[in-house]
C-alpha cells in the first residue's frame, strides 16, 4: 500500500482558498433545467444550480447521488477549454492523455479506462448536450461557451444513455436565447498562444432563435525537437457550432445543434525518466529485475561496465544524442530520429436534435444525433534518436474513425397525487469503428535488437559492438561461428542473427480493424415519495450489446517467416534462441499475416440499476443511502500482438477469440448527506465499489495486453506474483471482484457576502487491486507482466486529492464595474502512473495553482483579465511507460504535464 505524503506548503496553499467544489448550489425552489437563479439580496447570493442527473430538472441539493456541478462562471475563471481543466475543480476526477490525445482517459474515484486501445470503451462516459461521445478523448478539444458541466461519480447503470462503470461527465453548451447579443474574446499568452473566440445570438422570430459560436486557437509546442528543429505538443485547432431553438408554444421546445472542429497538431512527445524523478530505490526495486540506475550525468550512465546502463550505451553508440539520456526528466528538449514526425489530424463533427414536449400528463424528451470522428497521428514510437519503431504520417498512421448514431427517448411524469415521479425510456446506439495502422520497424531496428541479444551473452563474449550490423564484435561473432558457444545449433543461430540484422524498415503496411457495435436498452427510473420527507428511488435498465469484428493485415516483414523456419525446431532449447525469433516477429509483425483476414462476434445482455433511500429530516438537510450496479461493454483488443504467441504463430489456426475481453461490472454502495442554505452548504459521501472483470490494457515494453482482472477468495500463495504464466490459477467458484474503490468525498461552499465565494473539496479514495489476482472470471493465471498489481493501488489513482478556490468580485465605483480575483488549487498525493505499477513510474504528490485577476463589466460590456495556469510551474508526469524495446533494462519514458502558461484576455459583449 502506498504511503500518502502531504507537504506543509501544499496544505497551506489549499487552506488559503478554503473551498471544496465548484459552486454547489442549493435551494428548495424548483427551477427550469440549466437555470442558475441569482438572489439579489446582499447576504443571500449563492446561485441555485439545476441539474438533470436523474433525467428530470432538479435542484442540485435535492439529488441523492454524488454529483459535482460546475457553473459557466467557474469554468470561465478556471480557464476550462477542454475537459482536462476540470481536474482543478473536481477532486474525484482525473483526466490525462498519453501518446495521442484521441486516447485521453478520464478517471473518477481512481477508476478509468487504462491504455490507448480504442477497442476499450470509456469507464467515464462523456456527453455533450445529451449526446454520447464515443471515447472520452473525443472531448479533448475546444468546447466553446458553456452553460454548466455535471460530473456524476460512481456507476451510471440506469440513465445517461450509454452505460458506464465509473461515472459520467455531462457538458451543456450555451443555448440560443430570444434576445440579440454577441461577444468576442481575444487572448494572447506565452508560447505565442493566440486564441480568438466569438459568437452572435439573435431571435429570428417570436418562436425561433439562433446562435453561432467559433473558437480558433494556435500555440507553439511545449517540447523542443532539437533533431528536426521544430516543436511538439503545439496547438492548431478550431471549432464552429451553430444552433437553432424553436419554441412554437410553451409546451414544445426543439433545439438543433451542428458543430465542426478540427485539429492539425504535432503530438505527443515523451522524455526519458531520469533518477531525479525516479530515485534509485524505486527504479531498481527490491525484487524486480535488479537493474541499478546510476546518478544522472555520471559517465557510467552510458557505459557497459558495472553500474552502467548497457541499453543507454547502445543508443549512444548508434547515434542517439547523449543529452537525451542525461538531462532532467522535465527538460523539454527531445532528440527523436531525424525525419520522423509527430504530425496528426483530427476531425470531429455532428448534428443533433433535442425535442422536449409537454403532453400534459407527461413530458416527452427525444435526443437524436449522428457524429463522425477521425484521428491519425504519426510518431517516432520509440522516442529515441535511434530509428527503431515509427508510424509514417498519413491517413493510416494509428488512425481511428468513429461513426455513431444515437437515439434516446424519455417519457416522465407524476402519478398518485404526485406521490410518484415516474420515468421510462429507451436508448439505441449504432457505432462503426475503423482502426488503421502502419506501425513499422525502423531503419536501425535489426542492429538495435541484435544488441539486446549481445547484451544477454556479454558475460561470455564481451561487450556489444553497435558499429557492426549484427552488434557482435568480430571476435565475439567468430566465437559463435566456431561452434564453441552453441554447439550443434550454431548454423541456425548464425543465420538467425544475420537475418535479424536485415530487419529494417519492414512491418505493417496498412492493418485494418473494423468493429461495429449495436446497443439498445430500455429503462425506468422512479421516485416514490413515501412521505413528505422520505423518498425511495428505484431504477432498472436492460441492455443488449452486439459487436462484430473483422481485421485484415498487410505486412512485408519476411525476416520473421525465414527465421521461424530456421529456428522453429530449436526455439524451445534456449531463451537465446527464443529471443532471436521473438525479436524477428515482435508483436506478430510478419509477412505470414499479409492478406490474412479474421472475423468474430460477441453478444451481451446485462441488467443494471439503482436503489436509493433518501430522507430530509429538515428542509436544508438530505440524507441518503444507495446501491447501484454498473456495466461497461466487453469487446476486442484491436492489436495483432494479442493474436498469438509470436514464437508459435500458426496462421492457419489463428483464433480471433484471443482478442476478446469480457464486460466489466461493478456493485457500488454509497451513503451521504447534503446540507444547503443560500450562504453555505456541504455534502459528504462514503462509498465502496467492487469491480469484476476489470478491463486492463497495459504495454509491457513489447506488446499490449488486455486482461480482465479478478480476485480469488483462496490464497494463491504468491503464485500471481511470479514470472511463470502457468501458475496462480483459481477455481471458478472462488473468483471474486478484483478491484475495490472505497473512501469518502467532502465538498463545501461558502458565500459570506455577495462578492465572495469559496469552495473546497476533498476526496479520499483507496482504489486497490485485491491481494490475490487472476486474469479472467474463469480463474486463469494473471499475466506475469502484471505481477506487481496484487495488493497495490491502481495506476493514476492517488489516495488523497483536495481542491479549493476563492473568488472575490468587488464593486469598483458606481459605474457597475467590478474587480475579479480568482485562485484555485489542486493537491494530489503520491501515485504510480504506469498500468503495470513498475518501479520508476511513481509520481510524488504535488500542487497545481491557477489564478485570474482583472476588471469586468467595464462600461457594461468590456473586461480585461490576466491569468496563469500552473502558477508555480509544478513539474509532474501524466504517464510513465516502458520505452519500447528498451524496458528490460528499466529505461522509462514519460508524457509530461503542461508547464506554466500565462497571458491576457480581453472580452467584449454587445
Amino acid at each position: 500500500m502506498r504511503t500518502t505524503t502531504l507537504s506543509l506548503r501544499s496544505l497551506a496553499i489549499l487552506g488559503a482558498g478554503f473551498t471544496l467544489l465548484p459552486q454547489a448550489a442549493l435551494s428548495q425552489e424548483v427551477a427550469e433545467e440549466g437555470d442558475v437563479v441569482q438572489n439579489a439580496d446582499v447576504d443571500d447570493t449563492t446561485p441555485v444550480i439545476v441539474v438533470t442527473a436523474q433525467g428530470r430538472a432538479q435542484n442540485l441539493a435535492d439529488v441523492p447521488v454524488a454529483i459535482s456541478a460546475v457553473t459557466a462562471e467557474t469554468l470561465e475563471n478556471s480557464g476550462t477549454s477542454d475537459i482536462r481543466e476540470l481536474n482543478q475543480v473536481a477532486p474525484s476526477l482525473l483526466v490525462s492523455s498519453t501518446g495521442n490525445e484521441a486516447n485521453g482517459s478520464a478517471r473518477i474515484r481512481g477508476i478509468g479506462t487504462v491504455g490507448d486501445n480504442p477497442g476499450l470503451e470509456s469507464s467515464v462516459a462523456v456527453f455533450v448536450d445529451g449526446v454520447y461521445r464515443s471515447r472520452s478523448g473525443n472531448a479533448l478539444s475546444e468546447l466553446g461557451p458553456l452553460d454548466r458541466i455535471e460530473i456524476l461519480r460512481g456507476p451510471q447503470g440506469t440513465l445517461g444513455g450509454r452505460n458506464s462503470s465509473a461515472g459520467m461527465i455531462s457538458i451543456y453548451t450555451a443555448e440560443p436565447e430570444f434576445q440579440f447579443g454577441g461577444y468576442a474574446d481575444f487572448t494572447y499568452g506565452n508560447y505565442d498562444a493566440l486564441r480568438i473566440e466569438g459568437g452572435v445570438n439573435a431571435p429570428l422570430s417570436d418562436t425561433v432563435a439562433a446562435r453561432i459560436d467559433g473558437v480558433w486557437f494556435q500555440r507553439d509546442g511545449f517540447y523542443n525537437d532539437v533533431t528536426n528543429g521544430t516543436d511538439i505538443n503545439n496547438r492548431d485547432r478550431y471549432l464552429v457550432r451553430a444552433q437553432a431553438l424553436f419554441e412554437p408554444n410553451e409546451d414544445i421546445s426543439f433545439r438543433l445543434v451542428g458543430d465542426y472542429s478540427k485539429k492539425d497538431e504535432a503530438c505527443c512527445a515523451a522524455t526519458f525518466v531520469q533518477p531525479e524523478f525516479a530515485p534509485l530505490a524505486r527504479v531498481s526495486g527490491p525484487t524486480f529485475d535488479g537493474f541499478t540506475y546510476p546518478a544522472a550525468g555520471t559517465p557510467a550512465l552510458t557505459d557497459f561496465g558495472p553500474g552502467g546502463n548497457p541499453i543507454a550505451a547502445i543508443l549512444v553508440g548508434m547515434g542517439n544524442d547523449p543529452r537525451a539520456l542525461t538531462q532532467s526528466t522535465f527538460d523539454r528538449d527531445i532528440y527523436p530520429t531525424a525525419g520522423r514526425s509527430y504530425e496528426g489530424e483530427t476531425e470531429d463533427y455532428g448534428i443533433s436534435g433535442e425535442l422536449n414536449w409537454n403532453l400534459g400528463a407527461a413530458t416527452l424528451t427525444s435526443i437524436t444525433a449522428y457524429r463522425e470522428y477521425s484521428n491519425n497521428q504519426a510518431s517516432d514510437t520509440d522516442y529515441t534518436g535511434v530509428d527503431i519503431l515509427y508510424r509514417a504520417p498519413g491517413p493510416n498512421a494509428g488512425a481511428r474513425e468513429f461513426e455513431t448514431f444515437t437515439q434516446e427517448f424519455r417519457l416522465n411524469g407524476s402519478a398518485f397525487n404526485d406521490r410518484l415521479d415516474w420515468l421510462v425510456g429507451a436508448y439505441y446506439a449504432n457505432e462503426k469503428l475503423e482502426v488503421r495502422d502502419n506501425l513499422r520497424f525502423g531503419t536501425q531496428y535489426g542492429t538495435f535488437v541484435n544488441c539486446r541479444l549481445a547484451i544477454a551473452v556479454a558475460g561470455i563474449l564481451g561487450a556489444p559492438d553497435p558499429t557492426q550490423s549484427n552488434c557482435f564484435s568480430p571476435a565475439a561473432f567468430g566465437a559463435i561461428q566456431s561452434g564453441a558457444v552453441f554447439g550443434a545449433a550454431t548454423p541456425a543461430v548464425v543465420a538467425g542473427i544475420n537475418n535479424l540484422a536485415t530487419l529494417n524498415d519492414l512491418g505493417g503496411t496498412g492493418d485494418v480493424y473494423n468493429q461495429s457495435s449495436e446497443n439498445y436498452a430500455i429503462f425506468t427510473h422512479n421516485i416514490f415519495h413515501i412521505t413528505d420527507t422520505l423518498d425511495l428511488t428505484l431504477g432498472l435498465r436492460y441492455t443488449n450489446e452486439t459487436k462484430e469484428f473483422d481485421a485484415t493485415f498487410s505486412n512485408d516483414n519476411d525476416v520473421c517467416p525465414t527465421n521461424r523456419a530456421i529456428l522453429g525446431p530449436i526455439v524451445g532449447l534456449s531463451p537465446f534462441f527464443a529471443g532471436i525469433l521473438s525479436l524477428s516477429c515482435q508483436g506478430n509483425s510478419t509477412s505470414e499475416l499479409d492478406g490474412v483476414s479474421l472475423a468474430d462476434t460477441r453478444d451481451e445482455d446485462e441488467f443494471t440499476g439503482t436503489a436509493i433511500l433518501s430522507w430530509k429530516p429538515v428542509d436544508d438537510l438530505l440524507v441518503y443511502g444507495s446501491y447501484s450496479r454498473g456495466y461497461k461493454a466487453g469487446g476486442f483488443n484491436l492489436d495483432r500482438s494479442a493474436l498469438s504467441n509470436p514464437l508459435t504463430l500458426d496462421v492457419t489456426a489463428l483464433d480471433p477469440a484471443n482478442l476478446q475481453f469480457d464486460e466489466e461490472t461493478v456493485d457500488a454502495y454509497e451513503i451521504g448527506l447534503k446540507y444547503s442554505t443560500r450562504q453555505w452548504g456541504f455534502s459528504l459521501a462514503g462509498f465502496r465499489q467492487e469491480f469484476s472483470n476489470f478491463q486492463l490494457n497495459t504495454f509491457n515494453g513489447s506488446v499490449f495486453l488486455v486482461q480482465n482482472i479478478n480476485g480469488c477468495s483462496a490464497n494463491l500463495g504468491g503464485a500471481d506474483r511470479d514470472t511463470d504464466a502457468t501458475t496462480g490459477a483459481c477455481a471458478p467458484d472462488d473468483v471474486a471482484p478484483g478491484v475495490i474503490s472505497q473512501g469518502f468525498e467532502f465538498e463545501a461552499t461558502l458565500s459570506p457576502t455577495r462578492n465572495v465565494n469559496m469552495t473546497m473539496g476533498i476526496t479520499y479514495a483507496d482504489t486497490t487491486y485485491e491481494d490475490n489476482l487472476v486474469g479472467s472470471d474463469q480463474g486463469d493465471p494473471l499475466d506475469p507482466a502484471l505481477r506487481l498489481l496484487p495488493g497495490d493501488n491502481l495506476s493514476n489513482a492517488p489516495e488523497l486529492v483536495a481542491t479549493s478556490s476563492f473568488t472575490f468580485t468587488p464593486d469598483i465605483g458606481d459605474s457597475g464595474m467590478k474587480g475579479l480575483f480568482f485562485i484555485n488549487a489542486r493537491m494530489t498525493s503520491d501515485y504510480n502512473t504506469g498500468s503495470d505499477l513498475l518501479y520508476g513510474k511513481e509520481q510524488d504528490g504535488f500542487v497545481v495553482v491557477n489564478g485570474r485577476i482583472g476588471l469586468t463589466n467595464i462600461a457594461d460590456r468590456f473586461a480585461i483579465e490576466g491569468w496563469v495556469q500552473n502558477m508555480f510551474d509544478t513539474q509532474y508526469t501524466q504517464v510513465a511507460f516502458n520505452t519500447p524495446f528498451i524496458a528490460p533494462q528499466q529505461t522509462y519514458s514519460a508524457f509530461l504535464a503542461e508547464p506554466r502558461t500565462y497571458g491576457v484576455t480581453v472580452r467584449a459583449e454587445f
